[in-house]
């Protein structure tokens, strides 16, 4: 199944989705549902909502479409690009960047995150030791002859503009994948490949089971809706982070035991604990702070009564250049088919 997950992984990662942007995504994931034989719905607010059938205490799995990203801010006088952060998107991150611009009128232009004096044969040493900040000395530069703020503006790009980074997917031959916005685009491919294997009849559904592509995580604002009322478990998929003062693993499926919001819930963190050891499944249970939240969490502030979890792949550098392993892709699709088997 793993091919499966890669397969479509590729396909996701070559849609755009900056959080706010998201219905060339929701288009694409709604065509994957229906090719599964499935009914998806498509939410006013973006994203897509799948029920795949069964009976028995209902489950609520979702995983998030949505990119960090950049959004433009203004032009400035040389026609470069101020521009502001979408979700967690700190300009370390983004320096170097390739990106592209979406104008409203449909145009899409290529360009860099670039600081605004990007030459180090000329930069200051006081300008090298600034931090870096996206209203004061980052850009990005198009690429476009442009020299002035009318040159830019007569490309159509404006205020408001949409910015989405390059993936930049990288496939190893050691099995590793290093990509961007693998938060959270290999969970929505993970859940797809259990979408796939119910479809074809390799697992039975043992429980009412819903699927929800969310579209606008990345700013907390997608958890809460779409929730059937009858909804007994809620199963956040999103990525663990790997570091060094975490458990996670790049070749395991994490269950977050806790991150900053709260506790998740202790029985459903042990369910999930006890298939994985039932099924020989790789795992780690790990605890993600200072800085994380997740769909779940939403759910839980907005009174969503249900139990609520939160497993995914092992990921490294999250919001960066992101790294994972195809084997924690595998033990999060075994993970999520043990889920719904019983």
């Amino acid at each position: 199944m793993t091919e499966a997950i890669l397969r479509d992984l590729r396909d996701l990662l070559l849609v755009d989705s900056t959080t706010g942007f998201s219905g060339p995504l929701d288009e694409l994931l709604m065509e994957k549902c229906r090719a599964l034989g499935f009914a998806p719905r498509h939410l006013n607010k973006g994203g897509v909502r799948v029920d795949l059938g069964g009976e028995g205490r209902p489950l609520f799995i979702t995983a998030h479409g949505d990119d960090i990203g950049l959004m433009v801010r203004r032009i400035l006088p040389d026609g470069t690009l101020e521009v502001f952060s979408v979700g967690g998107n700190p300009p370390f991150q983004t320096l170097h960047e390739n990106v592209r611009v979406y104008t409203r009128h449909g145009r899409v232009l290529t360009g860099t995150v670039r600081r605004r004096n990007a030459s180090l044969h000329t930069i200051p040493q006081a300008d090298r030791d600034d931090p870096l900040d996206y209203g004061k000395n980052i850009c990005i530069t198009l690429d476009e002859p442009v020299y002035a703020k009318a040159d830019t503006e007569a490309l159509g790009v404006e205020p408001g503009n949409m910015v989405a980074l390059d993936p930049r997917l990288v496939e190893t031959d050691a099995g590793y994948i290093k990509s961007r916005f693998l938060d959270d685009k290999a969970s929505c491919a993970a859940i797809l490949a259990m979408m796939r294997a119910v479809a074809s009849g390799e697992v039975k559904l043992n429980r009412k089971v819903y699927v929800f592509f969310g579209q606008q995580e990345e700013i907390g604002m997608s958890g809460a809706c779409a929730v059937p009322e009858d909804v007994a478990d809620y199963l956040a998929v999103d990525i663990g982070c790997v570091s060094p003062d975490t458990c996670s693993d790049e070749r395991k499926v994490t269950i977050t035991a806790l991150d900053t919001s709260s506790p998740y819930n202790g029985e459903l963190v042990k369910e999930l604990a006890d298939l994985c050891e039932a099924r020989n499944i790789p795992f780690a249970i790990d605890l993600m702070v200072p800085h994380y939240g997740s769909d779940a969490d939403v759910a839980m502030r907005a009174g969503i009564d249900a139990r609520h979890g939160l497993i995914g792949p092992g990921v490294r550098e999250t919001h960066g250049y992101e790294r994972t392993h195809r084997d924690a892709l595998e033990s999060t699709y075994r993970l999520l088919c043990a889920v719904i088997e019983g």
